[in-house]
């Protein structure tokens, strides 16, 4: 497989202290053999424990390691725009900072990078609670019936891109929000997808918040925002 000229990975990072130190470490030992050069973006969004110190701790001991502070944590969608919009270079790589999959298999969307403008992964079997993945199904169907495009795993953190869709594609919805918002407004914008089905593991530390009954309730009524503005956006 031929490296990639250059790759931006990002995740968002929030109470990860007991992970964010081995998704780094794990980056840093994967990315030299996929991509020539490359830069780790962890965001660190507000965090009350050590997340913050740990990544600035890596950071001094390697200038590939940029990390992204909150002040206050803005939440997922927050955090997913801030490493998006810090990334640089030709390829635009991000997942979570949760080690539910295996940064490893990067590679089978870089084996794809020529179909597409988005290659997409999706989870061949999601690892979560039955009511999360119940909640994940029922947004997927809305997503999809909105706004006219089919993948099968909408809020899969686990994509790569290409420089292009970071220029054209300026996203703002945040919250639970932010993975419909690209797909969306790539989708109008022309861009391909591409689809890979990539490994899924439960989370064995730190405490997901993306099931939070009152997150779900907001991202329903800001999808409904987001329908009316993307209605409206010029290709």
């Amino acid at each position: 497989m031929p490296k990639l000229s250059s790759l931006s990975v990002f995740f968002p990072a929030y109470n990860e202290e007991a992970n964010v130190e081995n998704m780094v470490r794990l980056s840093q030992r994967i990315l030299p053999e996929v991509a020539e050069k490359w830069e780790i973006i962890p965001v660190n969004d507000g965090s009350k424990d050590k997340t913050g110190e740990i990544i600035d701790r890596l950071a001094k001991e390697d200038p590939n390691v940029r990390p992204v502070h909150h002040e206050k944590n803005q939440g997922y969608g927050g955090a997913v725009i801030s490493g998006y919009n810090a990334s640089r270079y030709d390829f635009v790589f991000f997942t979570d900072g949760d080690l539910q999959f295996d940064l490893r298999e990067i590679t089978l969307l870089i084996d794809k990078i020529d179909e597409g403008d988005l290659i997409l992964g999706y989870r061949k079997n999601r690892r979560d609670p039955a009511m999360r993945k119940l909640n994940a199904f029922m947004w997927g169907t809305l997503v999809k019936f909105l706004f006219g495009f089919q993948v099968r795993d909408v809020d899969c953190a686990f994509k790569i891109m290409k420089r292009r869709v970071i220029d054209k594609v300026h996203l703002s919805a945040g919250g639970a929000m932010v993975s419909t918002e690209l797909l969306a407004r790539s989708n109008k914008a022309g861009f391909r997808f591409v689809e890979v089905g990539v490994t899924h593991y439960p989370r064995v530390a730190g405490t997901q918040t993306g099931a939070n009954l009152k997150v779900i309730l907001r991202a329903f009524k800001e999808l409904f925002k987001l329908y009316n503005k993307i209605k409206n956006q010029p290709k």
